[in-house]
């Protein structure tokens, strides 16, 4: 991307998961630090039963503060759109289009909005439609971390018909107490619970299936939780790392977004040789799963034990002020708002790379 060519940004907030409101709060600091003399900001809402609006009133609210960003609920504010005008190019105009979905979780960060700009022929911010949804669905991504060797906590998954008393079992046997209890394809802690016997973990895997059909039943581990963020596309480059230590048992929804009362260490307090054995395999794991754009990588530092262990990866992070993935990469040299320009440089550059292949068959 040249100093002087001009981006129209199109905004993808909201959505239709549980993670709706985080979404909003990311999208109001994105529509805060895009420079207006190298983007043309377009934020485009999507309502919780699936409508797209165009939040023409976002911008104007921003000084506001988030509660004041529209939703895309609010018809005052919003004019419905149809998904695909929203993300195209507008007739006449010179400029490039690039979409940014800032939506967390399901229908959104899984590959469908990935598979409607693919569809459109837009660049777009962040990991394509394969890696969206492997990353999205803990299961798979396990499976795929595993068949790359990277280290990861012992676990088992289940869909909802398979989770019975046999299934109880295994997690009693094969995992032993406490576990942690996850929707497969969810993200922000929502629908995690922790469980110390079978009791609890029926009711955990009742509060997971809420969700999602398929569910991810981890072992507990007694460890530091340590992440780093990745950017780049073929050539990734990892953040420092940073720490996590949770204001409750576990580092949960309210700590990540309401209440601010985890500690971040940012650096983590790791050596040199701990540091760089992090980054590598955030960048191995980030490579194994075919991601481009950006992630964070989230581990587990059993110290005394097993070392380093590959807890999640998520490819869209949440971008608000208390969010590690642009509070790493500002620690790592990289301020908020040259951390967006990046990533768009970023989608520019693997749409023009892979316009290059055919999808013709050439007889």
């Amino acid at each position: 991307m040249t100093g002087r060519e001009r981006i129209r940004l199109v905004v993808l907030f909201g959505g239709q998961s549980a993670e709706h409101d985080v979404s909003r709060v990311s999208a109001l600091h994105v529509l805060a630090a895009a420079d207006r003399d190298r983007y043309d900001v377009v934020p485009v809402g999507i309502t919780r039963d699936g409508r797209w609006v165009a939040a023409d009133g976002a911008v104007a609210a921003l000084e506001a503060g988030a509660q004041a960003l529209p939703s895309p609920d609010d018809a005052s504010t919003s004019a419905e759109v149809s998904p695909l005008p929203a993300v195209l190019p507008v007739a006449g105009t010179a400029e490039r289009v690039v979409v940014l979905p800032l939506l967390h979780g399901p229908m959104g960060e899984d590959g469908t909005v990935q598979g409607l700009c693919e569809l459109a022929g837009v660049p777009y911010v962040g990991a394509g439609v394969a890696a969206s949804a492997v990353c999205m669905d803990k299961g798979l991504a396990k499976a795929v971390v595993a068949a790359a060797g990277i280290p990861q906590c012992r676990w088992l998954g289940a869909r909802e018909q398979e989770a019975g008393d046999v299934f109880e079992a295994r997690v009693e046997s094969e995992l032993g107490w406490p576990v942690f209890v996850k929707p497969a394809n969810m993200g922000s802690s929502i629908g995690v619970t922790k469980a110390a016997d079978r009791g609890e973990l029926r009711s955990a895997l009742a509060e997971a299936f809420r969700y999602d059909e398929y569910v991810v039943v981890e072992e507990g581990v007694t460890a530091r939780e340590i992440e780093v963020a990745v950017l780049g596309n073929a050539e990734p480059r990892a953040s420092v790392p940073g720490e996590i230590v949770p204001g409750s048992e576990f580092y949960d929804y309210a700590d990540k977004y309401e209440t601010g009362a985890a500690d971040l260490h940012i650096p983590a307090d790791l050596d040199a040789r701990q540091a760089a054995e992090v980054q590598a395999l955030a960048v191995a794991a980030y490579r194994a799963l075919r991601v481009d754009g950006m992630a964070r990588v989230d581990f587990f530092y059993e110290q005394g034990g097993r070392g380093w262990l590959l807890n999640e990866l998520n490819t869209i992070p949440g971008f608000t002020p208390i969010s590690m993935y642009p509070k790493l990469w500002e620690a790592s040299g990289l301020p908020y708002a040259e951390l967006v320009d990046e990533l768009v440089r970023l989608a520019l550059e693997r749409h023009d790379r892979r316009a290059r292949f055919s999808r013709q068959h050439e007889a």
